[in-house]
């Protein structure tokens, strides 16, 4: 495998419409233009394929973000760029995902609770706050901030493409592009 041919994940972590999907997708556009193998994994579109079960309880979550983290490092052990979009809403099952994972970079995609609700495209929070979700997290289930992610973009003050940006340059400064 070439240098440049290395597989490393991605794992973009952040309340719900904090802008992670949007984020990982220009990303994976970023890669394909380089000619470089990358796959997006995102809680939508994995979900109803790894964990059709499971609901939204911290033990659902982390059995499915273990499945997540599995297909994550098998991707990347054979050389494919990880794009991985998920809520992943707890510190110690990101840890374990990082223990798993060889090359693994945690990004943050900060955004306040306020700006979450007020974009709420899926009309989530709305049904969370009118009582009739349960376990959404920032309501009534917890989101535990990274401690020490690699990197940190602030969706509700930088457009897409300057997280983008922010995001490759911390991949070069770390020698993985």
């Amino acid at each position: 495998m070439a240098c440049g041919d290395k597989g490393f994940v991605i794992w973009l972590t952040g309340l719900p419409a904090s802008g992670k999907s949007t984020v990982a997708k220009r990303l994976v556009e970023v890669f394909r233009d380089m000619g470089r193998k990358v796959e997006m994994l995102d809680g939508d579109s994995v979900r109803p394929w790894l964990s059709p079960e499971a609901g939204f309880t911290r033990e659902d979550r982390t059995r499915h973000l273990r499945r997540v983290a599995y297909v994550s490092h098998l991707l990347a052990r054979n050389g494919v760029i990880v794009v991985a979009s998920f809520v992943s809403p707890y510190r110690d099952v990101r840890r374990m995902a990082r223990d798993l994972i060889k090359d693994f970079i945690e990004v943050y995609v900060r955004c306040p609770l306020k700006v979450c609700i007020e974009r709420d495209p899926k009309g989530l929070y709305k049904r969370a706050l009118a009582g009739e979700i349960k376990h959404m997290t920032g309501i009534d289930d917890p989101y535990e901030e990274p401690e020490n992610p690699e990197v940190v973009v602030d969706t509700s003050r930088m457009s897409p493409e300057e997280c983008v940006k922010t995001i490759l340059q911390r991949l070069k400064d770390l020698g993985y592009l």
